[in-house]
């Protein structure tokens, strides 16, 4: 079984592109999606001991907003939620993959595949790309982000610039009939 694994900045349009594979019968693990349940679970105790109980609200629930508040504007904290988190995530794909044993390839989405080394663990790294100011466009729709919030997390990733040279693909993300279509092509190359 390969791994193949999909990346992009935040509003890239990998989480659009990664629903596309599924419904192609693809399997695909959601690391970002996998690491907020864990936090929500069987890290919600090493979290609460490591940012305080201020990051809970008032029904013991984890405030990703006020997570998000302290791990974006301290890189400190970041890698230590990224140290903690990361090794659950990846024992969760493992779990995973032996799930899916019988599929000739499985996808990985990560935003920080890159910044974590988690593409040295991929055969086939696949990057999403789309303009800056689209990116800011699509998070403020989707998450009603403020610009500022937005730039300091986007500051916490590394550049499209930075990741291109070591992806194996890159999916410019302007359209989404273009960006479906260069997905079918390299579904083709994959099975190949």
């Amino acid at each position: 079984m390969k791994v193949i694994g999909l990346t992009g900045g935040i509003g890239s349009g990998k989480s659009t592109l990664l629903k596309w594979f599924q419904e192609q019968g693809i399997p695909c693990f959601e690391s970002d999606t996998v690491g907020k349940k864990l936090l929500e679970t069987q890290l919600r105790d090493a979290v609460g001991t490591l940012f305080g109980g201020e990051i809970f609200d008032a029904d013991g629930h984890l405030n990703r907003s006020a997570l998000a508040a302290i791990v974006f504007q301290d890189a400190t904290a970041l890698a230590a939620l990224n140290d903690l988190v990361h090794p659950a995530v990846v024992k969760a794909f493992e779990d995973f993959k032996k799930e899916h044993h019988n599929a000739p390839f499985v996808i990985n989405e990560a935003a920080i595949l890159f910044e974590t080394g988690g593409y040295k663990k991929c055969d086939f790294v696949i990057l999403v790309k789309a303009p800056k100011e689209k990116r800011i466009q699509r998070i403020k729709a989707r998450d009603g982000f403020g610009e500022a919030e937005i730039l300091a997390r986007m500051k916490n990733q590394w550049s499209d610039q930075k990741k291109e040279p070591l992806a194996d693909y890159v999916i410019e993300n302007k359209t989404l009939e273009d960006t479906f279509a260069q997905a079918s092509k390299l579904i083709k190359i994959l099975k190949s």
